[in-house]
C-alpha cells in the first residue's frame, strides 16, 4: 500500500512542477497586410498587442522590407502561467518585389536556433530561456481561387524549420460552400507541391473519445478558416465577440460562423505541448545535426545561401574549448589550495 502511495504521487510531483515554473510558446504569424493577423492575434489571447502600430501607407510600402517584431505577454489561466512570444513579421509581401521576403524570417528561425544550442553548450543549462519558433500562422487569403505563387515559395522554405498551420483569412467574406472548395482546393495545392504542414498526431487506442472525435475534427478543418474581433456585441442578451453587419451578425466563437474556436483550442488547450515536442525532435535536431555535421566536416566554402539556411560559424567547438580550458583552471586552483592547506595542517602538527 506504501508503494501505491509512493507510485501514485509522482505525476502530482511533476505535474506541480511544471506548473510552478510555467511554460514558454512561440508563435509566428505571417501573410500580406490587410488579412487580420494582429486582429486575430488579439482575439486569440483577449489582448491588445499592436495597440501602438500605425498602418503603412501606399508610398511606405514601394521598397518595404520584411521586418521582425516580437511581443511578449503573461497569461495565467486557473493556475498555470504561460509566457507567450508572438512573432509578427510586418511587410512580408507589401512590395512589388517580393523575390527574397522569406529570407528575414527564415534568418530569424535559424538565430533562435543558433542561440539555443549556444545555451546548450554552455555550463548553465538550467535557465535556458527558449525563444525557438514552436508554430507558424500562415495566413492565405480569401479572394483568390487558391494559394499565389508566394504562398508555396514560402511554406516550401519554411517547411522543414518550423510547424506550418495553414490559416484562411477573413472567412466570413466567403459562404460555407466557397469555405468548403477553396479549403479542398489549398490541400490539394499543397500536395502538388510536396509542402509539409503540422501534422496532427495519431491518437492512441486507450486515448478518451472526446479527445479522439476532437483530434478528427481538427485534422479536417485544416486549412482553418477563421474571423477576428476585438468588438463586443450584445446579441439576444448575451455579450459575444463579432461583427455587426447589416444583414447580422458575425460570432467569432461561433463554430457556424468560424474555426477560431478550435485554432485556440489547439493552440492554447490541446497540441501546444506536441508543437513544441515536433520544434525540440525534429526541426531543431534537423538543425543541431546539420550544424555539427558542417563544424566537423572540414571543407574551404562554410557558409550556406541564406535562402537554405544560416550563415555556418564553426562557434561550437570555439565554445567547448574555452568551457574545458575554463574547467582545467577551476581544477588547477583546487589542486594548488589543497596543497596549501596540507602543508598548513603538517605545519601545526610541528
Amino acid at each position: 500500500k506504501q508503494w501505491y502511495q509512493r507510485r501514485v504521487r509522482v505525476p502530482n510531483q511533476v505535474h506541480r512542477k511544471s506548473v510552478k515554473k510555467g511554460f514558454e510558446f512561440t508563435l509566428m504569424v505571417v501573410g500580406e497586410s490587410g488579412l487580420g493577423k494582429s486582429t486575430l492575434v488579439n482575439s486569440l489571447f483577449l489582448t491588445d498587442l499592436y495597440a501602438k502600430r500605425a498602418p503603412n501607407t501606399a508610398k511606405d510600402r514601394i521598397n518595404k522590407t520584411v521586418s521582425i517584431e516580437t511581443n511578449c505577454v503573461e497569461i495565467e489561466e486557473k493556475g498555470v502561467r504561460l509566457r507567450l512570444t508572438v512573432v509578427d513579421t510586418p511587410g512580408f509581401g507589401d512590395a512589388l518585389n517580393n523575390d527574397k521576403c522569406e529570407e528575414a524570417i527564415i534568418k530569424y528561425v535559424a538565430n533562435q536556433y543558433e542561440a539555443y544550442l549556444q545555451d546548450e553548450s554552455g555550463l548553465n543549462r538550467r535557465n535556458i530561456v527558449d525563444n525557438r519558433v514552436h508554430c507558424c500562422l500562415y495566413f492565405i487569403s480569401p479572394y483568390g481561387r487558391g494559394l499565389k505563387p508566394i504562398d508555396i515559395k514560402f511554406m516550401r522554405s519554411l517547411h522543414d524549420k518550423v510547424n506550418i498551420v495553414p490559416v484562411i483569412a477573413k472567412a466570413d467574406t466567403l459562404t460555407k460552400s466557397e469555405i468548403r472548395s477553396l479549403k479542398a482546393r489549398i490541400l490539394e495545392e499543397i500536395e502538388e507541391a510536396s509542402i509539409r504542414i503540422y501534422q496532427f498526431p495519431e491518437c492512441d487506442s486507450d486515448e478518451d473519445e472526446d479527445f479522439v472525435e476532437m483530434n478528427k475534427d481538427l485534422k479536417e478543418s485544416l486549412p482553418f478558416a477563421v474571423i477576428g474581433s476585438n468588438t463586443f456585441i450584445v446579441k439576444e442578451g448575451n455579450r459575444v465577440i463579432g461583427r455587426q453587419y447589416p444583414w447580422g451578425v458575425v460570432e467569432v466563437e461561433n463554430p457556424e460562423h468560424s474555426d477560431f474556436g478550435k485554432l485556440r483550442n489547439m493552440l492554447i488547450r490541446t497540441h501546444m505541448q506536441d508543437l513544441k515536442e515536433v520544434t525540440r525532435d525534429v526541426h531543431y535536431e534537423n538543425f543541431r545535426s546539420q550544424k555539427l555535421s558542417y563544424s566537423t566536416t572540414p571543407s574551404t566554402n562554410t557558409s550556406v545561401s541564406e535562402t537554405t539556411g544560416p550563415k555556418i560559424v564553426d562557434e561550437t567547438d570555439k565554445i567547448i574549448r574555452e568551457k574545458d580550458e575554463e574547467l582545467k583552471r577551476m581544477q588547477r586552483m583546487v589542486e594548488q589550495l589543497t596543497k596549501q592547506q596540507n602543508m598548513l595542517a603538517a605545519m601545526q602538527k610541528q
